[in-house]
């Protein structure tokens, strides 16, 4: 069998959160299939790291994925010819796109940010997103979504039947793992000026309500003892100019530290090295740094809306994203209550058990097996 997998989100020391479900379910598929030949068809050169097993077969389109005058050429052109040149059986998208048909397709649709707040969004990316996306999922043979909340809300959102949407949880890759206090006390030298801190890890992307938490964390520090710092670790998506303006209104912006897009094995030593991981987001589809804390026993804050209660339980510290005041107090009571965080930190033990990228991978391909056949 032949099968074509767009790759286009695979850029060493580049990636995100799809990126990574890409990746880890990817290499162990390809590893665990050698019947099967897959071909990597990436938008740009590609690094020698992501060709792992002998099955794999690198192919590069001439164009981009970079602009929607490009994303069109390339997935209605390019890549369409590219599996007719190679006689593909199935193409399978881990982050949303598509082919036309006739060509059989699985696609994994994480979440539907896009239509639900799609203001967020720079005006042709939210057309085309909501021009083609519906379509792509319509076309596919079988979906793939990251949680049992993202699959209702594509059932409801697309009128497309439950039985076709497979779901598959994240997991937190191997590196995370608890720090001991030698190293914590060094990551606190290294990154927040030798302080204890928060740690809010993701791309700045307006759903992940930054500017409510930095207004959150100034109540924080005007109505507190703690000596706690931010840190904010990711790259801004389109202009930065709101959260720019936010920073200048804070009393306390001094506490917060902005460290921009970090390296992996950095990222794994700020969650791990953190008092408590923050992500007050108003939609989440999963939220990956939820389980990359508990599985560094780092006790979590979050949302109460869309998936985030699925995936955290009874681990984490819930708040109201819209209410900043929620917000302030839920930073209080992770500062000041350290039997509460113990708490949350031992059930994040058990809760971590439930997500594993071997399983994700079996499935995934369980979902390609069922659309082959």
């Amino acid at each position: 069998m032949n099968i074509a997998v767009n790759t286009q989100l695979l850029l060493k020391d580049r990636m995100e959160g799809i990126a990574w479900f890409a990746w880890e379910t990817l290499q162990r598929i390809t590893a665990a299939h050698p019947e099967h030949r897959f071909y990597f068809i990436f938008d740009r050169p590609w690094h020698e790291s992501f060709l792992t097993t002998d099955n794999v077969v690198p192919l590069r389109t001439r164009l981009p994925s970079r602009h929607p005058l490009l994303w069109y050429q390339r997935f209605h052109h390019a890549i369409p010819n590219l599996l007719q040149q190679h006689r593909i059986d199935l193409f399978y998208s881990p982050d949303g796109w598509n082919v036309p048909a006739p060509f059989p397709s699985v696609v994994a649709l994480h979440d539907l940010n896009f239509w639900h707040t799609p203001e967020n969004l720079p005006f042709a990316t939210r057309y085309y997103y909501r021009t083609f996306f519906p379509q792509y999922a319509s076309d596919a043979r079988r979906l793939i979504t990251v949680s049992e909340y993202s699959k209702q809300d594509i059932v409801d959102s697309f009128s497309l039947p439950a039985e076709k949407i497979d779901v598959v949880y994240n997991a937190p890759s191997a590196g995370f793992r608890p720090l001991s206090l030698t190293e914590k006390e060094q990551v606190q030298k290294e990154f927040a000026q030798g302080k204890p801190y928060f740690a809010f890890v993701g791309a700045l992307n307006p759903r992940k309500n930054l500017l409510r938490l930095l207004e959150a964390f100034d109540q924080f520090c005007h109505t507190t003892s703690s000596d706690l710092m931010l840190i904010v670790a990711g790259e801004a998506m389109w202009s930065n100019t709101p959260f720019r303006e936010a920073y200048k209104a804070m009393h306390h912006s001094s506490r917060v530290l902005f460290l921009n897009r970090r390296e992996r094995g950095e990222i794994m030593r700020l969650i791990g090295g953190a008092e408590a991981l923050l992500l007050p987001s108003t939609f989440e589809g999963f939220g990956i740094p939820i389980v990359e804390a508990m599985q560094c026993d780092v006790p979590v804050l979050t949302s109460n809306v869309t998936a985030m209660p699925e995936v955290a339980g009874d681990a984490a510290l819930y708040v109201n994203p819209f209410s900043i005041g929620s917000i302030a107090d839920g930073l209080r009571l992770l500062a000041n209550d350290p039997l509460r965080r113990a708490d949350l930190v031992s059930k994040g033990r058990v809760r971590r058990l439930r997500y594993s990228w071997d399983h994700a991978a079996f499935q995934v391909w369980e979902s390609l097996e069922k659309a082959m056949y």
